[in-house]
């Protein structure tokens, strides 16, 4: 590790155009790191800042993304060009890492750091695919100096249980950075307002969303913000079309405009089911730690690593079970006045519950140069 000079990062990125990535790279320069990022791209539109693009893949294509990051490691490290030798190569999800391993012999100091916040449904099956894959995996992962994980149930659901050779776990939670914004949400007369933000790919959400606001109508609405995966609820559009009490009012820009659509709902959908048994009960997303620092109520499913959390801090409301009576058992008491006092809870929960500050900037890119004087917030360290 170099003695002078800050933190050299290569930080490879399965998908350019995911916020995700840009918030990363974010934070590791506000903790001090000189950063570069490459990486493939889903997407078309501009990119937040400047970045190594090595290919295109699409959302889900597992074999097409492997094939890509095989096309590209032949001359990836100069295609990195000349600039000075990474300290730390972190790779986000696992083609990356395939990539961060070949570079070793490029980079024989660097540090591998793979970040784990996602795990595809392939890893976790029991037939010969998926454990060729995971033997693939292991290999990889004994070239890792740390392994980041955003969830406890990555690490209490799939590397304790199959056994991964992770030699050190954090755990560096989705937080926005903190902000002086805040939403200020006022319980108006009328229904009660629902909000499901960000990338809309449970099928399962929409349909449960569609038949409680018909079962009452007038008493639920629900406000739709973000991208629809249309290759997995095709039906999207024409559901919201017909129900007058479901509004889908597009994307929205992060993190400029989270006080705004936050302050227009008083419910935050946290239910997904895209990935029930694994990474929905596993994760704990984005929509979590924005909703509640913005003040909106959480609504989450028992049995899911969301509503754990919120169970520990005695907020939201959690569904017991994911059948239609299920959820409308858990909304009974929620009215303007049960609104006021689901608020009341949330707001006696510290804001660094939600929302990252320059002290846990400063704790990632310490932890990455394997500092001992690193000061790591309570929590952190998994394993």
């Amino acid at each position: 590790m170099a003695e002078a000079g800050p933190t050299q990062v290569l930080y490879l990125a399965h998908d350019l155009d995911d916020s995700a990535i840009w918030r990363r790279h974010d934070m590791l320069r506000q903790g001090g790191a000189e950063v570069r990022l490459a990486g493939f791209r889903r997407g078309t539109g501009r990119l937040p800042g400047a970045a190594l693009v090595l290919g295109q893949t699409r959302n889900g294509r597992m074999a097409a993304r492997a094939a890509a990051v095989l096309r590209c490691l032949p001359g990836l490290a100069g295609r990195l060009g000349d600039g000075p030798p990474p300290d730390v190569i972190i790779a986000r999800n696992l083609e990356m890492l395939a990539l961060a391993v070949s570079l070793r012999r490029t980079y024989p100091a660097a540090r591998i750091v793979y970040e784990l916040l996602d795990i595809h449904r392939l890893l976790l099956g029991r037939g010969l695919a998926s454990r060729m894959l995971r033997a693939i995996e292991a290999g990889l992962m004994r070239q890792v100096a740390l392994v980041i994980v955003s969830s406890p149930g990555f690490v209490r659901n799939y590397l304790t249980p199959f056994d991964r050779p992770a030699r050190r776990v954090v755990l560096v939670e989705n937080k926005p950075f903190r902000t002086s914004g805040q939403a200020h949400p006022v319980r108006a007369e009328g229904p009660i307002r629902i909000g499901w933000f960000g990338v809309l790919r449970c099928a399962w959400s929409l349909a449960m969303l569609d038949r409680l606001t018909r079962a009452d109508p007038g008493r639920w609405q629900v406000i739709l913000r973000g991208k629809p995966a249309l290759d997995v609820v095709p039906d999207f559009h024409a559901t919201v079309q017909a129900n007058p009490d479901i509004a889908y009012l597009g994307p929205y820009r992060w993190p400029d405009d989270l006080a705004e659509i936050y302050a227009g709902i008083d419910l935050a959908w946290l239910i997904d089911r895209y990935e029930a048994g694994g990474n929905s009960d596993w994760l704990l997303p984005n929509r979590l730690y924005e909703g509640c620092a913005q003040g909106a109520v959480p609504l989450a499913l028992d049995g899911t690593e969301v509503a754990a959390r919120l169970r520990s801090l005695g907020i939201g409301v959690i569904a017991s079970g994911p059948d239609e009576d299920d959820l409308r058992a858990a909304l009974v008491g929620v009215d303007s006045a049960g609104i006021a006092s689901l608020r009341g809870g949330l707001a006696a929960v510290p804001r660094s519950t939600w929302e990252a500050g320059p002290d846990d900037s400063r704790a990632l890119v310490a932890l990455l140069e394997d500092r001992d004087s690193a000061v790591v917030p309570d929590g952190w360290v998994l394993a």
